[in-house]
């Protein structure tokens, strides 16, 4: 079952987008913090990634069309609580950290907060995926004015708010067009440090100079996007 790590502050569905992560599951499950739900979004896994979580506690849901964005967009229209998080289930970052989020994002500190990622160790972070996103931090800022220096999957913000953005890529570009469209609905942006820690398993992204420059070719293609207004029909 999962294993409580936090019970203060409000409550909250963390969405965790999941490809063969059966190794990785039972240490990130048991940082849930107490209280909350955790939805693994299973995105055609075949080691048995479902079957771990559910015994494990969390819920399921399947997700058969291939994406990160299709997973992450799956959980938040699975997900019911007022606030809504994303991290990833690799074992790279840690989800306890997300009820100091939720936090700042109740107390009105912002209104969507982003985790920057501070690598723990050489082999967490390779050259190539840090310079491509350094490379899309220049480009957002000149897009929106937003000074980001990551554009990490771990983040917060209220259910309702990332619903009225309409978000529509089901690949790799879906963090960056949460942040995009954010920032022109004049949702209130911001960052936090967070360790990051090596993967359990092998990236499927940003493990190959190829899957870097598949995440920053959909990355570029949304900065390309003409603003959308917020309140778009799912």
């Amino acid at each position: 079952m999962i294993l409580p790590s936090d019970d203060s502050g409000p409550r909250a569905d963390i969405v965790l987008p999941c490809l063969d992560e059966a190794a990785a599951l039972p240490g990130v499950l048991a940082r849930v913090p107490r209280g909350w739900r955790a939805i693994v979004v299973d995105n055609g896994s075949t080691d048995g990634s479902a079957d771990v979580a559910r015994a494990l506690g969390a819920t399921v849901v399947n997700e058969p069309r291939r994406g990160f964005g299709s997973a992450c967009h799956a959980g938040l229209l699975a997900s019911e609580a007022e606030f809504v998080c994303f991290c990833d289930c690799d074992g790279s970052l840690d989800p306890a950290l997300l009820a100091g989020f939720v936090r700042r994002v109740a107390d009105g500190e912002c209104d969507l907060l982003l985790g920057r990622r501070r690598p723990q160790e050489r082999r967490a972070w390779p050259a190539h995926a840090r310079a491509g996103n350094a490379a899309l931090s220049r480009m957002l800022q000149r897009r929106t004015g937003l000074r980001l220096r990551d554009l990490g999957p771990m983040r917060a913000g209220r259910r309702a708010d990332l619903l009225a953005l309409g978000l529509t890529d089901r690949r790799s570009g879906y963090p960056l067009q949460m942040v995009v469209r954010a920032a022109d609905a004049g949702l209130r942006v911001a960052e936090t440090d967070v360790p990051y820690l090596a993967r359990t398993g092998k990236s499927k992204v940003t493990g190959t100079w190829l899957g870097t420059w598949h995440a920053v070719r959909d990355m570029r293609a949304v900065l390309a996007e003409p603003p959308v207004p917020a309140g778009v029909p799912q």
